[in-house]
């Protein structure tokens, strides 16, 4: 097969690896850079330029789109779909991971469990929001924020009402969540692939910090999965539509509630903590579904 992996850096942890599992399994690989896509649309031929050429007979692609980037990285997808090109990540699926709102949302109608959650628009009655979620301590996010940016605990009522009004006049969207303080500074992180959990690492949060994410400094480390945490992760992921999505879940005493489900995980974490070949498990599910 001809794989293209819409990457912007070649020299990333989970491009190479991807790269490396696909060469192994006697594929044709090319790393291309979405942002530098020429997007051609005619009638019935639509075609992309890349580097002095057509983008020509690609099998399959497998988006590593930044959050940055969505919108034209899932443009990008989405003309390969026009092509008839397999994607590992549908751009349909890619943008609704997105917008963490409505992520939620699709997760609730599916009946996945969430923290409770309110979004307002730029609403005065603060004291509200902050007794829907249970009180303080509770955590305000940014809807634009990854990777633990513009993530706030707000610990007392008057803290709450401090951020909450402050975002307000930035006119910043934030969302005020439910702080599971069971959790202790740990989440989950289940990897799906094509509706089965590869993997699945517990990350641990530096002392004082409630954000668990690795690019905060967090610890990950192998986890086995309870049935409830695994089935909430993959039905978590057939909500979205993603054949490959990061699960990220919390412990609570009700249950395994998900925070959120990343379209483009990484792969260096999941795979050191779990030692499991996860970027081969991409290319075999690739595999079964390309004729």
């Amino acid at each position: 097969m001809k794989i293209v992996i819409l990457s912007r850096n070649p020299k990333l942890y989970s491009t190479k690896r991807l790269v490396e599992a696909a060469e192994k399994r006697g594929h044709e690989v090319l790393v291309v850079d979405h942002l530098k896509c020429i997007i051609e649309i005619e009638k019935k031929k639509p075609k992309i330029f890349y580097d002095g050429a057509y983008l020509l007979d690609v099998d399959a692609i497998i988006p590593r789109i930044g959050a940055s980037v969505t919108f034209y990285g899932s443009t990008v997808v989405r003309q390969f779909e026009m092509m008839k090109t397999f994607t590992a990540v549908g751009s349909e699926a890619l943008i609704k991971s997105r917008d963490k709102l409505r992520s939620l949302q699709v997760l609730s109608r599916a009946g996945v469990g969430l923290p409770r959650t309110v979004f307002t628009n730029y609403t005065k009655d603060v004291n509200h929001v902050i007794q829907s979620v249970g009180g303080t301590p509770l955590v305000l996010k940014l809807l634009e924020g990854t990777q633990g940016l513009g993530v706030v605990l707000a610990e007392t009522p008057n803290a709450a009402t401090s951020v909450i009004e402050a975002f307000n006049g930035l006119k910043a969207r934030v969302i005020a969540q439910e702080f599971i303080k069971e959790s202790k500074g740990a989440d989950i992180r289940a990897f799906v692939v094509d509706g089965r959990v590869i993997g699945a690492m517990k990350r641990q949060a530096l002392k004082g910090e409630f954000r668990s994410n690795l690019h905060r400094g967090g610890s990950a480390t192998i986890i086995e999965l309870t049935d409830e945490e695994e089935n909430t992760a993959i039905k978590a992921a057939k909500a979205m539509g993603l054949g490959i999505a990061g699960v990220d879940m919390l412990q609570s005493a009700s249950g395994p509630l998900v925070l959120e489900v990343n379209s483009s995980p990484g792969l260096e974490g999941i795979e050191i903590a779990t030692k499991k070949d996860i970027a081969k498990q991409i290319i075999r599910f690739i595999e079964r579904n390309v004729d």
